[in-house]
């Protein structure tokens, strides 16, 4: 069974490419809402917004 990676983040704009490299994905970019988290549709890596950190406006 495979854990899901969980990646804490500074910004609410986020992108991920799987990892990169011949087992990575397309790169897409994410945008975290009100729920402080969100996960890639492609890898399932969970990006959560760090406490403290405040939501990017006008992005």
């Amino acid at each position: 069974m495979e854990v899901e990676e969980i990646v804490i983040v500074e910004q609410s704009s986020v992108s991920c490419d799987g990892g990169g490299g011949p087992l990575g994905h397309p790169r897409v970019y994410l945008q975290i809402g009100d729920e402080g988290e969100i996960v890639c549709p492609y890898c399932s890596r969970t990006y959560k917004l760090a406490e403290g950190a405040s939501q990017a406006a006008g992005h």
